[in-house]
């Protein structure tokens, strides 16, 4: 019979867990990193979940907006488009890795597969599960327009991933860049396609450069040149300021990502406006920081960002599979508002908001199945209580978000 003095409750148990992670982290970790990490993937995942609808038209599903028919929700992406922070983390932590590889005595081919080899696992399980349900879709005598859909938005996240990689494996070269550089070639290139009728094909130009900025800022704030909070606010005022002048003067769409139907799209590929609203992202990133360090003193709220960072990987690249299977099994029960309807209202942005913890239930679940892509399988332990368990994973939880 299992000795009663042993359990303790959940509340009691995450609260030690929590301080275990916390008595596990390095002292001079700087925490506002991976809370910006977090937010940015969290913020991503909303943000797809808030624009994307599958609408059922027949026997087919395709994919709409809500911006597409109300575009004074443009501000949601002004919120949940987070990808610049996401670079400006990514660069911090390659240069100070690469940094700290070297003063090792790591080479820099050992150092870029590690950092790639991450990567690899939750990817792989991605495209090889979907290869497998296209497949099988396709030979059910599934449409293949809404095959494509699917497979399309399931492998939408791929794009990130492949910069984020080229721009990881060129980082050697990328310390020292000033993110002026990668500006001037976003500015050139749009003046090209936009003022002087320039192919349009150009614009994939901006597909690095664009993402150089954030990153080379990341690097910048390795060398430690934006510690100054008038860094950050600078970086804010003067990119919500040329955001503005770009979107009221130039023609620039207010939307910070992609709409169906639209002329112009701020993200594929980006634009300058999207680079300028990047600048200002990072400025309040860096103007967050102390706060965030604050914050995540207190065990709780660390543990919370340590755990994100932990799975962060397998949260990006399945939010989108979440929101697709629960429309699909929704529609078991017919055409649902919020999942199948046409988001053209008030009414669809209320109902889609019904279903967000619909699709967090359903990324967790996904979570679950495939984190060990990312995290790698876990030690066998014998039969101990909760809490032993919970101790013992406290640093591996550490040192696996130390490696993200």
């Amino acid at each position: 019979m299992r000795d009663r003095s042993t359990r303790v409750p959940v509340r009691d148990a995450l609260r030690i867990a929590a301080h275990r992670i916390d008595a596990a982290t390095p002292a001079g970790r700087d925490r506002a990193v991976d809370a910006l990490r977090a937010l940015a993937i969290l913020g991503v995942v909303l943000g797809h979940w808030l624009v994307t609808a599958l609408v059922a038209d027949g026997g087919a599903l395709r994919t709409a907006s809500p911006l597409h028919f109300m575009p004074r929700l443009a501000p949601i992406s002004w919120v949940f488009q987070t990808l610049a922070v996401f670079f400006l983390v990514g660069g911090r932590t390659a240069t100070g890795s690469l940094a700290s590889a070297r003063a090792r005595g790591i080479t820099y081919g050992r150092w870029l597969r590690s950092r790639v080899a991450r990567l690899f696992g939750p990817v792989a399980a991605v495209v090889v599960l979907w290869t497998v349900a296209a497949c099988c879709l396709l030979l059910g005598g599934a449409d293949a327009g809404t095959v494509h859909t699917l497979v399309k938005l399931a492998l939408s996240p791929l794009w990130f991933l492949l910069v984020f990689v080229v721009l990881t494996a060129a980082t050697p070269l990328l310390t020292r860049l000033n993110p002026l550089w990668p500006l001037a070639v976003v500015l050139h290139v749009d003046l090209i396609r936009f003022g002087l009728g320039g192919p349009s094909w150009l614009g994939w130009t901006n597909l690095a450069a664009g993402w150089l900025v954030p990153y080379t800022l990341g690097a910048a704030w390795t060398r430690g040149e934006l510690e100054g909070r008038r860094a950050g606010w600078v970086l804010l005022a003067g990119g919500a300021a040329a955001t503005a002048g770009l979107v009221v003067w130039a023609g620039y769409p207010a939307s910070m990502v992609g709409v169906p139907g639209a002329a112009v799209s701020n993200l594929d590929p980006p634009t300058l406006a999207a680079v300028t609203f990047g600048l200002a992202q990072c400025g309040l990133a860096l103007v967050l920081r102390e706060p965030l360090r604050r914050a995540l003193r207190r065990p709780l709220a660390w543990a919370a960002v340590a755990v994100v960072n932990l799975s962060a990987m397998t949260i990006f690249l399945w939010h989108q599979t979440a929101l697709m299977a629960t429309t699909a099994t929704g529609l078991l029960a017919g055409r649902l508002p919020g999942l199948h309807t046409v988001p053209d209202g008030p009414s669809w942005v209320a109902a889609r908001l019904v279903w967000l913890p619909v699709f967090a239930l359903a990324l967790a679940v996904c979570r679950s199945a495939f984190r060990i892509h990312e995290q790698g399988p876990r030690r066998p332990r014998g039969r101990r209580s909760r809490v032993v368990a919970v101790h013992r994973s406290g640093r591996a939880r550490v040192e696996a978000a130390d490696r993200a």
